[in-house]
């Protein structure tokens, strides 16, 4: 009886267990993972007025969602709150913003016209952007990567392919009135799968990530621009956007010419022996 008391007495003097806590994540890592769900949300929203058939505001929302995309990426390097999480629910969050969403919508607006075609081409549309953003993730962590490649991209983005990708639609739903017959659905889909395989291909397209500072003299300039830009698209949201997908697969070749003209720079300066050793 008295050995009982004594356990008893021990168990009581016993300091309290202390409870694990979780580990404080600060809010600099938090804020670009809050855009990154908010751009998602974006995406899924596109799917749902697809399939309700309001095919102008599904445009809208990938818009928002690329717009999104592109600052959630710039907010973690300026907070430095850049994390692996956020990398991979970047890129789980593209794919559905860019390759689903796009897909589904333009199967829903006319590629169901030609079934079995009109899926296969939203099919591969979705899995070229899912091996292009597999690809970006991997070519990211290469060590040896020459610093000239930051200005380009292998194969389009994914974010462009979906702009890119919905010229068809805008192009219905603006003052031009493109046809919309059987022999038309055909051409649309050749032209997702144009894009699929620019997504897919190793084709190089310019990079806007390095673009972070403007010229003090050409700050007026660029004001002007954007505010005049903003209000033509929100006047004019797809005549705009037809502009904008057109001036972007007009840069391509140009794109190329460059990535050709920095890669035989390079190769010459590797393969240039070095220069002989000055003698005091």
């Amino acid at each position: 009886m008295a050995r009982e008391q004594e356990r008893d007495f021990d168990a009581f003097d016993a300091p309290p267990v202390r409870k694990r806590r979780f580990r404080a994540v600060p809010v600099r890592v938090i804020l670009p993972n809050l855009v990154t769900l908010l751009a998602l949300c974006m995406g899924l929203t596109a799917i749902r007025f697809a399939i309700e058939g309001q095919f102008e505001i599904a445009v809208i929302a990938v818009i928002i969602a690329a717009v999104l995309d592109g600052l959630d990426g710039r907010i973690a390097r300026a907070l430095r709150g850049a994390t692996r999480f956020g990398a991979e629910l970047d890129s789980l969050a593209d794919f559905v913003d860019f390759g689903v969403a796009p897909a589904l919508i333009l199967y829903f607006w006319g590629l169901h016209e030609i079934k079995s075609l009109g899926w296969f081409a939203a099919l591969v549309f979705a899995i070229a952007a899912a091996l292009r953003l597999a690809r970006f993730n991997v070519m990211a962590e290469e060590p040896d990567r020459p610093a000239w490649r930051d200005h380009f991209f292998t194969g389009m983005p994914a974010p462009a392919g979906a702009i890119v990708g919905l010229l068809p639609l805008y192009l219905s739903l603006s003052i031009f009135e493109a046809p919309h017959g059987r022999f038309m659905v055909w051409l649309y889909i050749a032209y997702v799968l144009v894009i699929a395989l620019l997504m897919a291909s190793r084709i190089p397209h310019f990079s806007g990530k390095k673009i972070g500072r403007v010229p003090r003299d050409y700050v007026i300039v660029v004001l002007f621009g954007v505010v005049a830009g903003l209000l033509l698209l929100a006047t004019f949201p797809m005549e705009m956007l037809i502009f904008f997908a057109a001036a972007y697969l007009a840069t391509i070749p140009f794109a190329i010419r460059r990535f050709k003209a920095y890669e035989a720079a390079d190769a010459e300066r590797q393969t240039s022996p070095p220069p002989p050793a000055s003698h005091a």
